[in-house]
């Protein structure tokens, strides 16, 4: 089953990204390295609620 989940910048906690997961095979929060345009850097983004 797939899940829509949202990634936030972990430096400046913007929320960026959103995107879907399949929750039986990754059941952890998932961590991306991606643009974040308010830091204007790649920084790691992190699964929020």
């Amino acid at each position: 089953m797939r899940v829509g989940i949202t990634l936030a910048c972990t430096d400046c906690k913007q929320r960026n990204y959103r995107t879907t997961k399949d929750k039986k095979k990754t059941t952890e929060k998932m961590e991306v390295r991606k643009h974040c345009k308010f830091c204007n850097a790649h920084t790691v983004h992190r699964e929020t609620k």
